[in-house]
């Protein structure tokens, strides 16, 4: 093979390559495997406030702090007779009302990064924020449980962090049919053939991934092609990709973790209108996929995790917005949920850090800890590298 051949095929790769255990060239459907659990991870890029998410309303500090970015109090919308959500979250609180909604308030780590990229790495790797580690928490469960590529799919189009193991990775796709025709074209099918006698370890590697791929990309094709979603749902980014999960969930994917993200959450200017409407377009796009998931009967076997990298300042900032912060909440979503509603205390701003932020309560890898243990099955010292306690919440 040519060289300029090896670098194309290494790019089409980019993006979906994976390590599952090797099929050999032509046996391209993988076998069926039982539907089981499924966990839904959502990551709200930028920083969220948790602050204007789940709202400390009967709190004078916070009005005090916030002025006029603090929500007033005849508009949230009360859970408890301390915390309440943005009035843009209605279909949240009515979960929390049907025991469909767990919170977890002050979740960070000791020593927070403010850095979106930094902070970003350290909850897709679960690291401590002294350490630097090449692969994410989901990709190392990858690693010790998958069996194949699409055990993980992440609806975009590229790989996070948090999904990339040292031996496997996940598969990035947003359009299954697409997916299928790029494993289908003659450069890419000519590569994926047989090759092992091919000498170079890296190209035995890169031929390896390549089947792996086209045989994935052929079973999901195969699953999904004849499946439709009948639910209705927004036309947002988020709305699509819950929408696109939701099929898969639907047409039997054995596909046991799926990554989505809401980007735009770095609000530092004018926060108020732009933090009502992503809010809102998450709260419609989570209404339509677990409303859609209770029609097919797979809301007990789904559990959904939405997370920021971090929350935003106490105070709000001359600019009408909010700055990097340190502790954010953790929302979980899921009609298998045991502890439900407001997991722990509340936000306390009268024992702020000495930078003026929320101190954080709960390592967000006791959160991870409990995901892989009790929803996965996984053993969690294995994958985080230390024991975390089990906040008990699935």
């Amino acid at each position: 093979m040519k060289r300029r051949d090896f670098i194309r095929a290494s790019a089409l790769a980019t993006g979906l390559v994976m390590t599952p255990d090797f099929l050999k060239a032509g046996s391209r459907l993988l076998p069926e495997m039982s539907a089981g659990k499924k966990l839904v991870v959502i990551q709200l890029s930028g920083g969220n406030d948790g602050l204007n998410t789940v709202i400390p309303y009967k709190n004078d500090l916070y009005y005090k702090l916030r002025k006029k970015l603090a929500l007033p109090e005849k508009e949230v919308l009360p859970l408890t007779d301390e915390l309440a959500l943005h009035p843009s979250l209605k279909f949240l609180q009515e979960c929390f009302r049907s025991g469909d909604l767990t919170i977890v308030n002050n979740v960070g780590y000791p020593n927070p990064d403010r850095s979106h990229f930094r902070s970003t790495d350290i909850w897709h790797s679960a690291s401590d924020a002294s350490e630097f580690l090449s692969t994410g928490w989901l990709g190392r469960y990858l690693d010790q449980n998958g069996k194949t590529a699409h055990d993980i799919i992440e609806t975009d189009s590229s790989l996070s962090l948090a999904v990339k193991g040292e031996t496997r990775k996940a598969i990035a796709l947003t359009d299954p049919k697409q997916f299928y025709l790029m494993t289908t074209e003659d450069l890419f099918a000519s590569l994926s053939q047989d090759h092992e006698n091919e000498q170079q370890q890296n190209l035995f590697y890169l031929y390896r991934t390549l089947t792996e791929t086209a045989a994935s990309a052929q079973y999901i094709q195969e699953k999904t092609k004849l499946h439709q979603v009948k639910a209705e749902y927004p036309a947002t980014p988020l709305g699509k990709q819950l929408k696109s999960t939701s099929m898969f969930i639907g047409s039997g994917l054995e596909t046991a973790v799926y990554y989505v993200a809401q980007t735009g959450y770095d609000t530092h200017v004018s926060q108020a209108g732009t933090h009502a409407r992503l809010l809102g377009q998450l709260d419609e796009a989570l209404q339509a996929f677990i409303k859609d998931l209770r029609s097919q009967n797979r809301w007990k076997d789904t559990l959904i995790m939405i997370f920021s990298e971090f929350g935003r300042r106490v105070a709000a900032n001359a600019s009408g917005g909010t700055d990097h912060g340190t502790a954010g909440n953790v929302l979980l979503l899921g009609g298998a949920l045991r502890k439900k509603g407001i997991l722990n205390e509340g936000p306390d701003l009268k024992n702020l850090d000495d930078g003026g932020d929320l101190k954080f309560r709960m390592d967000f890898r006791c959160i991870y800890a409990g995901i892989l243990e009790r929803w996965l099955g996984a053993e969690s010292k294995k994958i985080l590298y230390r024991d975390f306690e089990d906040p008990g919440f699935v």
